[in-house]
């Protein structure tokens, strides 16, 4: 298996550092909103719930992603660690995009992760709340793509 002779770093069990490190590589891929790309995290055989979809594997998370990208326009994502133990990640995240008449909002989440011993994500559990916003009340107003490093996080915005 491809997996086990490349893992993805850092590995479980996970520290404070090793669980921010993860935490930040995974709102980087998202923040490409690059289906392939950010499937490469997960096992092949990865089980999601996110919201009320039930998923499971690379190929199903791909076609998910697309659709989602599809309809979530500007999209740009910051996560922030929750939680640690062992071989599992909790995390607390704020998405900001519009839809195709250009209506925006906030959607609010929190995921758990859990991860098998090369690093890849296993199992990812989302729940998710959107809120409407006004364009004017937006927070994330980074260029598409990876938050800058001095762009604040989720606790210094408030959120």
């Amino acid at each position: 298996m491809s997996e086990a002779i490349s893992p993805r770093p850092p590995l479980p069990p996970f520290d404070a550092a090793s669980a921010a490190l993860k935490v930040r590589a995974a709102e980087d891929a998202w923040n490409t909103r690059d289906p392939e790309r950010v499937s490469l995290a997960y096992t092949v055989d990865s089980v999601w719930r996110n919201r009320s979809d039930f998923l499971s594997g690379r190929t199903a998370i791909v076609q998910f992603l697309t659709q989602k990208w599809h309809r979530e326009q500007g999209y740009r994502l910051i996560k922030e660690l929750w939680a640690h133990d062992g071989n599992r990640i909790a995390v607390r995240f704020a998405y900001e995009w519009h839809n195709d008449q250009g209506s925006w909002f906030r959607s609010y989440g929190n995921e758990n992760w859990e991860f098998d011993e090369h690093g890849f994500m296993r199992r990812r559990i989302a729940s998710i709340n959107d809120l409407p916003i006004h364009e004017r009340d937006r927070k994330f107003h980074w260029p598409q793509g990876r938050r800058p490093d001095d762009h604040p996080g989720l606790s210094a915005l408030g959120l």
